[in-house]
């Protein structure tokens, strides 16, 4: 039984398999396409809250070193990410990678996370999104009924049509064509990196150096009373981090790393790119090199503008400006976060789907799902059938504390790629591989260690939920999966045809 949970796909088969005309998508993305991908994801509601919430809470100025260590631990884990995905140039990101290397039950876990992980996100972003626009409204003069905007208060059973909305048309959008997909998201991220630089160059003139004292805060012990809430750290170990110090600032970075995913989602779109081999290490490191560069910069300004003891954790950007004597920035960044987060929203919703159709491809799922559109070559059915699960779930779900579930699953991904290179290193040498991962093993190691370092960190709370899922995932595997697996049945015919005497290689 061991034998046919961890059963590897080979990787001819898996780029074999995209060639299938009815289960092929149309390969239309380049390098820019992907940078602007990566871009368009990473970039989202972090710069414009986390900077605040972190530099108040934890690291105080010394927040810019927080996402200097967030962005080192999605490095090591994009290096490994880009020499799969330029070698197994396939749909499905972590999951087809896991296929080829861990096996088939592995593979199942890993997909069956992410499809978890997008969803949330793509949720939460909507949900987040919704409310700018709200803002803007407001301030407009604009007012939206309660019952079809904001959950909270006394009308709990508030619908929000804004996130849903926005769900439906993004998924009518990926419906028609990733060159469409692609096209928006390009005028959407250049409106954004213009919101962001104009912020960053802006808010330079208004910086004030004793706001950067000090700029790394005492050491103050984190008191969290051994509650469920408390960073599994503590309840493992007895040990609390710190608040402040040199021990805040990665405390810090396991909350600002939410900020950072997505770059991951890039490799989700290797199936559809022109020269996957060359362009996708180039997109998926280009992009996170510059989210880094930018997120670095904002905190740096933010944190000069204003001291950090001041700083509000719902819009520390906007009311930084105001602080400052110039209100008019508060409604420009709030128009640049609301038009930021709907490449974000769309591109979770991206990655979700091409996750989903990967594995219906495979037979996990219903095949049913693997058949693409025979005009526009895009995965019609999984797209239709996640956004409208999604939309409901940003219509009626409160997902703040689900929010959490989003990171873990994000760095569980990235601790079983970097072991994928690791162990496909070993079985296939013989791979042509585009792009090699520097200094094997040493790179994945300590991918999987930052990340798992950043894991602990996460409210135990968090873990807890996470199993619930992986628990659920193992039942639909055993249930279904497994019996219908294309892999499996493969198998299974050429075992057959071995007892009767037959040349399985006639099949």
């Amino acid at each position: 039984m061991s034998s046919t949970l961890f059963r590897t796909k080979r990787v001819e088969q898996s780029i074999l398999d995209t060639e299938e005309p009815e289960h092929a998508l149309k390969k239309s993305l380049s390098a820019l396409d992907l940078t602007v991908f990566g871009v368009g994801v990473i970039i989202g509601t972090g710069i414009f809250v986390l900077t605040g919430t972190v530099a108040k809470d934890n690291a105080g100025p010394a927040v810019a070193l927080a996402f200097v260590a967030a962005g080192v631990a999605c490095a090591l884990a994009a290096l490994c990410y880009a020499e799969f995905a330029s070698t197994v140039p396939v749909a499905g990101s972590a999951y087809t990678f896991s296929y080829a290397s861990l096996g088939e039950l592995p593979a199942w876990i890993i997909g069956w996370d992410l499809v978890l992980e997008f969803a949330l996100g793509t949720a939460v972003v909507a949900v987040g999104w919704s409310g700018y626009i709200q803002s803007l409204m407001d301030n407009a003069g604009w007012n939206m009924p309660t019952s079809l905007g904001s959950r909270e208060g006394a009308d709990a059973f508030g619908f929000d049509i804004l996130a849903a909305a926005l769900v439906l048309v993004l998924t009518v959008i990926l419906v028609l064509g990733m060159k469409l997909s692609a096209r928006i998201t390009s005028l959407v991220v250049a409106i954004k990196l213009a919101v962001v630089l104009t912020v960053i160059v802006a808010g330079a003139f208004l910086i004030d150096g004793d706001n950067y004292d000090p700029f790394i805060p005492d050491t103050q012990t984190v008191d969290a009373g051994g509650s469920l809430q408390a960073p599994l750290i503590q309840l493992m170990f007895g040990w609390a981090p710190s608040n402040y110090g040199v021990m805040g600032i990665f405390t810090a970075a396991s909350v600002v790393f939410f900020a950072f995913i997505g770059f991951d989602v890039v490799a989700t779109a290797a199936e559809e790119t022109k020269n996957p081999q060359r362009d996708m290490p180039r997109g998926i490191i280009g992009s996170l090199v510059i989210c880094t560069t930018l997120y670095v910069a904002v905190s740096i300004v933010v944190t000069g503008m204003q001291h950090y003891t001041r700083l509000s954790v719902d819009a520390p950007l906007a009311d930084a400006f105001k602080d400052t004597g110039h209100p008019w920035f508060a409604g420009f960044i709030s128009f640049g976060a609301a038009v930021g987060l709907t490449t974000v929203c769309m591109i979770l919703l991206l990655g979700q789907t091409r996750v989903f159709f990967a594995m219906s491809r495979d037979g996990l799922l219903p095949r049913f799902f693997s058949h693409v559109h025979p005009r526009f070559k895009t995965p019609h059915r999984p797209t239709i059938l996640l956004g409208v699960i999604i939309a409901v779930l940003a219509g009626f779900t409160p997902l703040t504390e689900l929010a959490a579930l989003v990171n873990i699953g994000t760095l569980f991904a990235f601790v079983v790629v970097a072991i994928g290179v690791i162990i496909l290193r070993k079985t296939r040498p013989d791979l042509h591989r585009a792009f090699r991962t520097p200094w094997v093993p040493v790179i994945p190691i300590l991918s999987v260690c930052a990340s798992l370092w950043l894991m602990i960190n996460l409210p135990a709370e968090t873990w807890v939920r996470f199993a619930i899922w992986m628990v659920a995932g193992f039942g639909v595997y055993f249930l279904y999966g497994r019996s219908h697996s294309r892999l499996g049945r493969h198998e299974e015919t050429t075992v057959a045809e071995v007892e009767k005497g037959e040349d399985p290689g006639t099949a």
